[in-house]
């Protein structure tokens, strides 16, 4: 389980946004803990929810009356500004738009943008759902397996409960094809009739008062909240005091970087073949340590290895900018339970990585193919042009540029540059990934793309 932390979030419902502070699971004294900034109101668990990051801090410095004040980190918390407790863009939650998204053609943002909702959905679930229980023992004993059933979100239950919800968690490939269409379609059927009975729920549970700080009138609307905070902001809560408080995505109690799961879009088959079930179970613990497998493929070979972000910049397993590559699960998990060092060593939840039996089976997200986008380019421009969108350059892009920044390969960026064949093909496939790519612009990148990997691959190192 990961190390004890805090993360600013942002959620925005009835077209308002609140801020508030959301504590991922930890254990504690052999117990798991999982919390949001709240209390109880009238016997009601809530979330207080602030119309601003400057109001969140504030309250943070002068009340200890809530749910996160005996959290092993909340001491750092309490001295923060508004700049440490503004959300980065992973951790804003529009619920509003959840039927703007069911309503569009899937893409791998609209699956992955569901998933993270319904994800925080549920963990709000958890910590606000307070279904009565039954005082007497005995009584208790023979109603037990009907008490486990009881909750007071029943909407958001049944909407779990749908085959479809949970295949949000392999990424779009679920959603591809006939069968995938059908299940999208499924999905938009639940999302119409069961969200807005689990947005009445939730509803119930939120305190638009930032616990008796704050009007109703106050709260921006989804449009008018940004991620920057305001100077007003900054100026009241002293945002300048200590810059050296928290500076990673989320707040730690120590010096030590922490890796922060990123939410990537990397799409690709990969050379691996592993169950997707197996796959699914597996996600959970590598997300929550947030150190993920990756695999990538290159002329070479094909490969997995470990990576994190500190600070928002790629962090790999390897040392000296070379990037270990394992050729199975198994060989990595070895190396993983080895004693060589490497850059990942000091992260925060590596002894966790360390003790797992948890096998390192990437999602298809985080699986680069390098060789297939360069067998893409020679088809289409052999002739397969009209077969083939934009889209397949942003899949292994993405992994080329972690890959790049850890191993500090200045030609890949220059070979991604504005100016240059593959970043203009690059901008276009951000802007338009539908695009039909053209035998004449796939004839332009072949020669560019083969450069990359060329430069990519002098930072792997294929470890037995």
């Amino acid at each position: 389980m990961a190390r004890p932390s805090i993360v600013p979030i942002a959620l925005t419902l009835d077209d308002r946004t609140g801020y508030t502070l959301w504590a991922p699971p930890w254990e504690e004294d052999g117990e798991e803990w999982q919390a949001f900034l709240g209390g109880s109101v009238d016997g009601t668990a809530v979330v207080h929810l602030f119309p601003t990051p400057g109001a969140l801090a504030a309250f943070c410095r002068t009340s200890t009356d809530h749910d996160l004040a005996d959290h092993p980190v909340w001491p750092v918390v309490a001295g923060l500004g508004a700049a440490d407790v503004t959300p980065d863009d992973d951790h804003r939650y529009d619920l509003d738009g959840v039927y703007d998204v069911v309503a569009e053609n899937p893409d791998r943002w609209a699956v992955e943008e569901l998933a993270a909702t319904f994800d925080i959905t549920g963990r709000l679930a958890e910590c606000c759902d307070t279904a009565p229980e039954d005082d007497d023992e005995d009584d208790a004993d023979d109603d037990a397996d009907e008490d486990d059933d009881e909750t007071t979100f029943e909407a958001l239950a049944e909407l779990m409960a749908k085959p479809e919800v949970a295949l949000l968690g392999l990424g779009l490939d679920a959603f591809t094809g006939r069968a995938g269409e059908d299940a999208w379609i499924r999905l938009g059927g639940a999302v119409d009739e069961l969200w807005e009975d689990v947005l009445g729920e939730l509803e119930d549970h939120l305190d638009w008062t930032g616990a008796g700080t704050a009007e109703l009138s106050e709260y921006p609307s989804a449009e008018e909240a940004g991620t920057e905070v305001d100077e007003d902001d900054a100026d009241e809560d002293g945002a300048d005091e200590d810059e050296d408080t928290a500076d990673d995505d989320e707040v730690v109690a120590a010096d030590e970087p922490v890796a922060v799961a990123p939410t990537s879009a990397i799409r690709s088959g990969g050379r691996l073949a592993p169950d997707p079930a197996a796959v699914a179970a597996a996600a959970g613990f590598w997300e929550g340590v947030g150190i993920l497998p990756v695999e990538v493929v290159v002329p070479e070979g094909a490969g997995l290895t470990l990576r994190c972000y500190v600070e928002d910049t790629a962090r790999f397993l390897g040392a000296d900018g070379e990037v270990y590559l394992f050729g199975t699960p198994a060989e990595l998990t070895a190396f993983v339970q080895g004693d060589e060092e490497h850059d990942l060593a000091d992260i925060a939840s590596w002894p966790e990585v360390e003790e797992t039996t948890v096998s390192p089976l990437p999602v298809d997200q985080d699986r680069y193919d390098l060789v297939e986008v360069a067998e893409v380019l020679a088809e289409v421009a052999d002739g397969a042009a009209g077969l083939v969108d934009h889209a397949v350059l942003v899949q292994a892009v993405e992994g080329v540029r972690d890959l790049a920044e850890y191993a500090g390969l200045a030609r890949v960026e220059e070979l991604l540059g504005a100016g240059t064949p593959l970043g203009q093909a690059v901008a276009r496939a951000e802007r338009d990934p539908r695009a039909a790519l053209r035998a004449e612009d796939a004839a332009r990148l072949t020669g560019p793309w083969d450069e990359l990997v060329r430069e990519v691959s002098t930072a792997l190192v294929f470890r037995d």
